[in-house]
């Protein structure tokens, strides 16, 4: 068979499993995988060493646990060392309760990323959904399969990182080649370009591929297609700003209640949440789900529903247009609407190191784990953070990078990172976690980042450091709120978080809630502009709670609309969508 088919492997005592296993997975998956079915650990392991050797990719990796294998949770641990890549999934038995403890503890240790229940019957289609998922989400961290778009560029460029990050994360298929690989340059001697502008765009999808050099985001969303500006004259009864969690469930919320909506992102679908790898404790999804799923599923059915999306462009200022609001976009176009919902979410926090500012894109990372992790195979890899996103990252490079070390500020994880989070760091065994350690520097090595220097967080300079050697450096810290672009009446927190509901007594002053009502709960200070998720000031920095936002602002924004119905004067919504083209062409998968 070609070796670069990937592999699921079984491995388990239990006959019975073995054989239910390997027949369900052939017979679903026989003609893209190969499926190998070893008779014990000791073979699974043996198995697993040779396909190291050979370069063979492992997709999944199943032991079994329960009266007839007590022995697949110590398999499934040792298998992480040969393929950390790999998926690993724990199978139990329908009617083993009496296993359940210990499973659970096996998972929340870091053992398996995954629970599925044997099946007992063909074609059992919640078997087959949990393998579906896995296989998906490998595919997705690996980056192969199709290229919708070819992207040449510089190994280390910052701009192509940031295309390469947004173009994964917004589900267009992408795929890299550094300038000067036989690929990038078959690629370029084919289209007759010999001294391009870097990076290089090719879109392979369209009749004839299309070549952007050096492009802006604004001329990759024309050349893709991925949206087009509403026609003139329509107003929206709400526009998102943000297509992070709570700015989708806005979207769904709304959308499926009959609100003309429009969403606004400059980047990607998910906002930090789609950057990360594993989210474990989102309701409704025991097995887990990675952010760039979740976030492309919300999408998904927001479009569906009858949302209108702009990427690639950003807000770029609100101002009052009689009655309404018109939002200025950084392709020139205005869209008017009634409301406003603010879902910017946060940026990670720059460290204002020149050293390491100097070199992003060149080992040094903001965020990006999930597109950058791969390239990390072998290194050693340094993540700065405490909180869940700084975790999740931490779990995902330690599939791939030699050993990955988790430099927290404070003294302890527990404050700001959920208990299952810790236990699974605390159990992978290429991962170390310094407290009270903080980044003073860096060295590089041929432009590339080659160590970071870490001393204690009281410490006042960089005497006391030392060195780490550190091939990468992803930074995930503090939140800084994207408001630069809202008038100075909607009021902030000293930090720039938006305040929201009853802030502050009924008054005429300029800026203020309109006279004879206090605002609603996620409503600021200026009336009908309201906010939600973590630009908020005192929001609990977690998806669900986001998506909660998303979820009770729409009921707040038929309460507005109700009290301030559309002037006869303007546009109603969707008069235009009668004679006007509509908005559709959006990222696909």
């Amino acid at each position: 068979m070609d070796d670069s088919v990937p592999i699921l492997l079984i491995a388990t005592t239990d006959p019975a499993s073995r054989r239910i296993l390997g027949d369900e997975l052939r017979r679903r998956y026989g003609a893209d995988y190969e499926v190998l079915a070893c008779t014990d650990h000791a073979h699974g392991r043996a198995v697993l060493e040779s396909l190291r050797r050979w370069n063979r990719p492992v997709a999944l990796i199943l032991g079994c646990y329960g009266p007839a294998d007590r022995g697949g949770l110590d398999f499934l641990r040792r298998a992480y060392g040969f393929h950390p890549a790999a998926k690993r999934g724990v199978v139990v038995t329908w009617g083993d309760f009496a296993s359940a403890p210990t499973v659970f503890r096996a998972i929340a240790q870091g053992y398996a990323e995954l629970l599925i229940i044997r099946p007992e019957r063909v074609r059992d289609e919640e078997f087959h959904g949990a393998i579906t998922d896995a296989l998906d989400d490998w595919h997705l961290a690996q980056g192969v399969g199709f290229e919708a778009v070819r992207l040449i560029g510089e190994v280390g460029d910052e701009r192509t990182h940031a295309l390469r990050d947004n173009l994964s994360r917004n589900h267009i298929p992408v795929g890299f080649h550094p300038v000067g690989s036989e690929t990038a340059e078959r690629t370029l001697d084919s289209l007759g370009l010999h001294d391009p502008a870097l990076p290089v765009l090719v879109l392979e999808f369209t009749a004839s591929p299309v070549v952007l050099e050096n492009p802006s985001d604004l001329e990759i969303a024309e050349a893709i297609g991925v949206t087009r500006p509403p026609p003139a004259g329509k107003v929206f009864d709400v526009v998102v700003v943000g297509a992070g969690p709570s700015g989708l469930a806005t979207a769904v919320y709304a959308s499926s209640e009959g609100l003309s909506t429009m969403v606004v992102e400059g980047e990607a679908v998910g906002g930090q949440a789609g950057t990360s790898s594993l989210i474990r404790n989102y309701p409704g999804f025991s097995r887990g789900v990675s952010g760039a799923h979740l976030a492309y599923r919300s999408f998904h059915q927001a479009w569906t529903l009858g949302t209108d999306f702009l990427f690639l462009r950003k807000v770029m200022g609100l101002r009052a247009d009689g009655t309404l609001y018109a939002v200025s976009i950084s392709d020139g176009s205005v869209v008017r609407c009634r409301t406003v919902v603010v879902a910017t979410g946060v940026d990670y926090r720059r460290l204002g190191i020149p050293q390491l500012e100097d070199l992003v894109g060149r080992g040094v990372f903001y965020g990006a784990t999930v597109s950058e992790a791969p390239s990390m195979t072998g290194k050693q890899v340094c993540v700065v953070g405490g909180g869940n996103s700084a975790g999740q990252a931490v779990l995902h490079l330690a599939k791939y990078a030699k050993k990955v070390t988790l430099l927290v500020r404070g003294p302890t994880l527990s404050v700001s990172m959920s208990e299952y989070l810790i236990s699974q760091l605390e159990a992978t065994r290429n991962v170390a976690i310094r407290y009270s350690t903080a980044i003073v520097g860096a060295r590089d090595q041929d432009g590339f980042l080659a160590a970071v220097r870490v001393a204690s967080s009281g410490a006042a300079n960089a005497t006391s450091s030392e060195e780490l050697e550190a091939g990468g450096c992803f930074v995930l810290i503090g939140s800084v709120p994207r408001t630069s672009w809202l008038p100075d009446a909607v009021e902030r927190d000293a930090a720039g978080f938006l305040r929201t509901g009853a802030i502050r007594n009924v008054s005429d002053d300029a800026g203020s809630v309109r006279p004879n009502r206090f605002p609603l709960a996620l409503e600021t200070s200026m009336p009908g502009i309201f906010a939600i998720g973590d630009v908020r000031a005192g929001s609990i920095k977690r998806v669900a709670t986001a998506v909660g936002d998303g979820a009770t602002v729409v009921s707040m924004l038929h309460t507005y609309l109700a009290e301030n119905p559309l002037p006869a004067s303007a546009s109603a919504p969707g008069e235009a969508a009668a004679t006007e083209e509509q908005p559709s062409d959006v990222p696909f998968k």
